[in-house]
């Protein structure tokens, strides 16, 4: 058995990444999700594995706390309020009244279970609660990463709900955790007049400390830029070294706006998700470098905490409770979060029987509820150590019966769409400085009727034709290129101002 030290962690460490990046590129073949690669990475490296022992709590949920703040952030920077604006109803519902639907009926079952004497787990009612509380919510990492990887277009909206439930369900999650061990540790008397207060201080104090954070942020990026310029003679940054500290900036502001927001007693994980829905849908300097920057730290994010948490849990123990763990997770995945879905959505009547069969089962659990079962542990709650291991075995269990077939049952209930073309497909980018932009055309019968060169097209005033896409091929354009169906032309057009 070996410990992590300072002399062996960054050895062990960089083994765990290369070895989950390499076996990670062969679940696209295999169908299984990129972060369960890592997960099982690192409990193959762990004690029942290689013998690399890792068991403080305390340093995993820290570390899971820093990772989630910064996926929620890159979440939020990449969510368009426009795109989430038809679906913003449904996805608040879920993300609230679903996620303590979801609780309050996998608590019910845990709490019947545990009064069967075949059983091995006997919580009591409020510790049955905050079991279903820690995993209640669908993790955003998971669901980021499925469609985000797998460029499936969905139906009726249903991307934007679901990235918008998932980014924005783990408040609540947590919310009802920390207050279900707080009840416990005070002998158990649950007010729910004291719940309702708790939930609306913390969504309150949260929210206005995420919206007021975002402009708070995007004031001071515009400040470093002005910082040095005036009376400056032939003085320029660079713009690759003014990309990087601005991210520098911009990470720093969101583990400040978690930590505020955790001060003034409301929730850090939704202030830190609208500071990136802010920012994200605001023209803020460097914006695509910030991007790029927090794309790239949140996918190092998951993967350090899948790994950690690969490693932090034994095999062994969550075997003892693996009967009762199946029961329970069949019990969510088939029951508690369709039930959840179908009564959070039945007042809207424009979303199908199919689109809501298909939310009930991208009810993917990931990292958060690992990350949220570790509270219970520190905080000594009795049955913790079970708690943790069922809720580790129903997170196994969600990613691989849901996780390999999201894109698939998306196919058999006829929710997919041809997938479209966009500027990202031809890899070429335009300094944010220039008053320009770039879209994508793709041909149809209608639109070369006309003509089929460039010269027949009737393109709009200002705007010039840079590549095109046919196939696998890229051509660069010229008035006598003959243009066929399904071609696709990146435009470089002028923005109005």
């Amino acid at each position: 058995m070996h410990s992590i030290s300072t002399e062996n962690v960054l050895l062990i460490g960089s083994c765990l990444l290369m070895a989950g990046v390499l076996m990670g590129k062969t679940s696209y073949r295999i169908g299984l999700p990129l972060l369960l690669i890592f997960l099982l990475v690192g409990m193959a490296f762990g004690t029942d594995g290689l013998g690399v022992e890792f068991s403080n709590m305390h340093i995993a949920q820290f570390i899971g706390m820093i990772a989630l703040c910064i996926i929620l952030f890159s979440g939020g920077l990449d969510t368009k309020i426009s795109s989430i604006r038809p679906v913003v109803v449904p996805g608040l519902v879920l993300s609230t009244v679903g996620v303590l639907l979801t609780a309050l009926l996998t608590g019910l079952f845990v709490w019947w279970l545990s009064g069967m004497s075949w059983t091995n787990i006997h919580f009591a009612f409020l510790p049955s609660l905050l079991l279903a509380a820690t995993m209640s919510s669908t993790d955003s990492a998971s669901v980021f990463g499925i469609l985000g990887t797998q460029r499936v277009n969905l139906k009726q909206n249903l991307r934007p709900m679901l990235e918008l439930e998932s980014g924005s369900n783990d408040p609540m999650a947590y919310m009802l955790t920390i207050i279900l061990i707080e009840t416990i540790q005070l002998g158990g008397h649950l007010s729910g007049l004291t719940l309702i207060w708790q939930l609306a201080l913390q969504f309150g104090i949260g929210g206005a400390a995420g919206w007021i954070m975002g402009a708070v942020t995007r004031w001071l990026i515009n400040c470093y830029r002005k910082i040095g310029t005036h009376g400056a003679v032939n003085v320029k940054e660079d713009i690759d070294q003014a990309s990087s500290m601005i991210s520098i900036l911009t990470l720093a502001s969101v583990f400040f706006t978690f930590a505020i927001a955790t001060a003034l007693q409301g929730n850090g994980y939704l202030a830190v998700y609208l500071c990136g829905i802010y920012l994200g849908n605001k023209r803020v300097p460097c914006g695509r470098g910030i991007g790029k920057f927090m794309s790239g730290m949140s996918w190092l994010s998951q993967i350090v905490v899948f790994l950690m948490l690969g490693l932090l849990v034994n095999p062994h123990e969550m075997l003892t409770v693996a009967p009762v763990s199946l029961l329970i997770g069949i019990f969510m995945i088939l029951l508690g979060r369709p039930l959840a879905v179908f009564a959070c959505l039945a007042p809207l009547r424009h979303i199908t029987f199919k689109a809501k069969c298909f939310v009930s089962w991208v009810g993917l659990r990931g990292a958060v509820p690992i990350i949220f079962a570790t509270y219970p542990v520190v905080a000594n709650i009795e049955g913790a150590s079970q708690i943790f291991n069922i809720v580790f075995f129903v997170t196994l269990l969600s990613l691989v019966l849901q996780g390999t077939s999201v894109i698939a049952s998306a196919k058999k209930l006829h929710l997919t769409a041809e997938t479209s073309a966009d500027e990202s497909d031809f890899g070429v980018e335009l300094p944010e400085e220039l008053s320009t932009s770039l879209e994508t055309l793709t041909l149809t019968d209608k639109l070369l009727k006309q003509g089929n060169t460039l010269r027949d097209m009737n393109l709009p005033q200002g705007s010039l034709v840079m590549m095109v896409k046919r196939g696998d091929k890229y051509m660069v354009p010229n008035g006598r290129l003959t243009l066929q169906k399904k071609d696709v032309l990146l435009i470089i057009k002028e923005d109005e101002a």
